[in-house]
């Protein structure tokens, strides 16, 4: 069993993403973030100096004991203010640039580790995801945990100094009054716990709903043309609606959560600000404390009420981080079934294959069996061609034997070795295919065609595209090589696509070769430009041909017929059109047609 299956069947419990892992993300920068955090220690000092200035400023400006005021006093605290501020400024300006670029650093890090990860998982991993989904969680979640791991830092070791040293402060300031005011501290620290958690869930809820309406419209664009065809757009809209209001609730909530906490945590954080405020002016009249002292409290105190109200927003963005970091790290971690890399090579490659008593479901459906005892051999060089109705396993094998999946029971070998021995890489860069609907990448027709060989000259292209019978309609167009064919190649024929696959394949130069329906959507024409192009590229190759065309079966060296994911039937052409059975079935339906 699979380990799909083994959480299919027993679901673990995701782990809780703690904030040591989260600010992990931000270890390869710790040297600028410290450079950062040396600004931002000089930017917070200058913020606690101005209230003591501001106290002292308005004492110099009143002499308490005879009522004159001190000018001289007030131009030098004055001037020492404006250098204050001017030191500030240009220390917040250097923090928030640095911490910026460390940021943006930090993300396209972590979303090519993370779309590195996604590359390295088998095929399976895929089967049970949604493409949609997953680029979401490259985007969005990835952009949530750049502001967490890099601004909000900054924002949280500002307003931690800040906050430390406004109490510190205030307690030289007035330690009566700062005991008063610390009163408020405990129960909103306490609320803010376990709002935070409240919001973790419902962001994490909400990210998910996002992902799902991501899905919808990635789904829906990338077949526009089926959209189109049945006319489907309102559909499709609602769908994309019904999906953005289950986000838009689980935000509304978020808010309706945000707005009861912040308003009771504002309204005791100004009702003890009001009453210190009295208490401290009671205190003034009484001469227990100087009027530029009261100031200054004041001004510590607002100093400070703003740094835990902002805490406790930076503790809702953790929160928030630490829902999208679950999916993110659980992505980033997963060690694929099919490893991309690592195991032996052969030197000199035959190209023998043999698959012995192989049974296989696909992890999606385990409960229904593809493969049942299936065996079968290829010699070095020779051509076999798969038949079967519908369901029979011809295009499984051929994802067998490319090891986009490993057998359930049963072994594949390649001259005698054990696939799973073998360097997946290695294998696949031994294997080429031309697929009936071959993907091209939306970028230029010769990077198309050098995509398995990146390194080939232009010359190579060209001879490629030329044995591929693809040569004189590129030359035709006015960019010819350098012409693009759009998404998906949306921009050539189905026969030019083909040729252009063929191309692709030649270029790579594998020694086995996978033909899978290659020209069953092709008209005659086409069929036969392909057909000769193909009957070039198998030519010296093993190859295992998947058809239901006679003209591309008819001249293999056997042909092996399947029914239910077992060999009925194998044979040369002519020696089964001779016997009882489904392959004469076929070929009389064929006819028939």
């Amino acid at each position: 069993m699979s380990r799909d299956d083994r959480d299919k069947k027993t679901p673990k419990p995701k782990p809780q993403v703690t904030l040591r892992r989260l600010y992990s993300l931000a270890w390869p920068e710790r040297w600028t973030l410290l450079l950062a955090t040396s600004f931002l220690i000089i930017s917070s000092s200058g913020s606690l100096a101005f209230p003591s200035a501001a106290g002292s400023l308005l004492d110099g400006a009143l002499n308490v004991k005879t009522g004159a005021v001190d000018i001289a006093r007030v131009d030098r605290l004055a001037l020492a203010l404006v250098g204050i501020f001017l030191v500030t400024a240009i220390a917040s300006a250097l923090r928030f640039f640095i911490f910026s670029r460390a940021g943006e650093r930090i993300v396209s890090r972590l979303r090519h580790d993370l779309y590195g990860s996604l590359l390295s998982q088998e095929t399976a991993f895929f089967d049970g995801q949604k493409t949609g989904e997953l680029s979401s969680r490259l985007s969005s979640d990835a952009s949530v945990l750049q502001t967490t791991v890099t601004a909000n830092i900054s924002m949280v070791l500002r307003n931690i100094v800040q906050a430390i040293g406004s109490v510190t402060m205030l307690m030289l300031t007035s330690s009566k009054l700062t005991l008063m005011m610390l009163t408020v501290v405990p129960p909103v620290a306490i609320g803010a716990v376990w709002y935070g958690r409240r919001v973790r869930k419902l962001s994490k809820e909400s990210q998910d709903a996002l992902a799902k309406a991501s899905e919808v419209a990635v789904e829906s664009l990338s077949g526009i043309r089926t959209v189109r065809s049945f006319a489907a757009e309102k559909k499709e809209l609602a769908r994309y609606g019904e999906a953005i209001n289950a986000s838009l609730e689980l935000a509304f909530r978020r808010i309706r959560l945000s707005s009861s906490f912040f308003g009771v945590a504002s309204f005791m954080a100004f009702s003890s600000g009001a009453f210190v405020f009295w208490y401290g002016a009671r205190m003034v009249a009484n001469a227990e404390l100087s009027a530029g002292s009261l100031l200054t409290f004041l001004m510590y105190t607002m100093q400070l009420a703003f740094g835990m109200s902002a805490l406790a927003e930076l503790w809702t963005d953790v929160q928030r981080a630490s829902g999208a970091a679950e999916r993110v790290f659980e992505l980033l971690h997963r060690k694929p079934e099919i490893p991309s890399t690592g195991g032996a090579t052969i030197e000199a490659l035959k190209g023998a294959v043999r698959f012995e008593h192989v049974q296989f479901t696909y992890p999606a459906r385990p409960d229904t069996k593809v493969l049942d005892d299936f065996s079968l051999s290829l010699d070095p060089g020779e051509i076999v061609a798969l038949v079967g109705p519908s369901g029979a396993g011809k295009s499984t094998i051929a994802s067998l034997l490319y090891r986009l999946y490993d057998p359930k029971a049963g072994s594949l070998q390649l001259d005698g070795i054990p696939f799973s021995s073998l360097d997946p890489q290695w294998l696949r860069r031994q294997i080429g295919v031309v697929a009936q609907e071959p993907l091209l990448f939306s970028t230029s027709i010769a990077e198309n065609i050098r995509y398995g060989r990146p390194e080939a000259s232009m010359e190579e292209v060209e001879q490629a595209a030329k044995l591929a019978n693809a040569h004189t309609f590129i030359s035709t167009f006015p960019e010819g090589y350098q012409t693009l064919v759009g998404e998906r190649g949306i921009q050539l024929s189905g026969g030019q696509k083909q040729r252009v696959a063929i191309a692709r394949a030649i270029l790579k130069n594998p020694r086995i070769l996978i033909l899978d329906e290659a020209t069953s959507a092709l008209d005659a024409e086409s069929e036969h430009l392909v057909q000769e192009a193909l009957e070039r590229l198998m030519h010296g190759r093993t190859t295992l041909i998947i058809a239901h065309r006679l003209s591309t079966v008819k001249d293999a060296n056997r042909v092996v017929v399947l029914e239910a994911g077992r060999v009925v039937q194998s044979g040369t052409h002519a020696g089964l059109v001779e016997q009882e059975g489904l392959y004469k079935r076929l070929i009389e339906r064929q006819f028939a047609a």
